[in-house]
């Protein structure tokens, strides 16, 4: 089974994108509070796919985005935005994240997106 790392410094949030991937059949999934945490923990336990918030305190998800690719660069990154955010998911998408979820989220699109990264 796959081993997912969910990035958000609101517990609410991951907590709704865990609830979407445990009831999707996911449940090897790990949590990190920022983007600091989030390289740490990738490094730690090298997760199958990262989903990540973009704007976070201490490292925000792009710069984590950005070491996370230095560290592997095959690493597989799926970026959470709020509406009014493209230019940073242009920005996601150049770094080498490989998809994209718009909040709020609706727990078929995370499944459907984890779906079609790491089956």
């Amino acid at each position: 089974m796959a081993k997912i790392l969910i990035v958000d410094d609101a517990a609410f949030m991951r907590m709704m994108v865990k609830d979407a991937l445990t009831n999707g059949g996911y449940t090897d999934v790990e949590e990190a509070v920022d983007g600091a945490d989030a390289v740490e923990k990738f490094k730690a336990i090298r997760p199958d796919l990262v989903i990540m918030d973009i704007t976070m305190p201490n490292m925000d998800g792009l710069e984590a985005l950005k070491a996370i690719k230095q560290e592997d660069a095959d690493a597989q990154v799926v970026m959470c935005s709020a509406m009014g955010q493209e230019s940073m998911v242009i920005d996601a998408i150049k770094s080498g994240a490989k998809d994209f979820i718009v909040k709020p989220f609706k727990p078929d699109r995370i499944l459907s997106t984890v779906s079609n990264i790491i089956g």
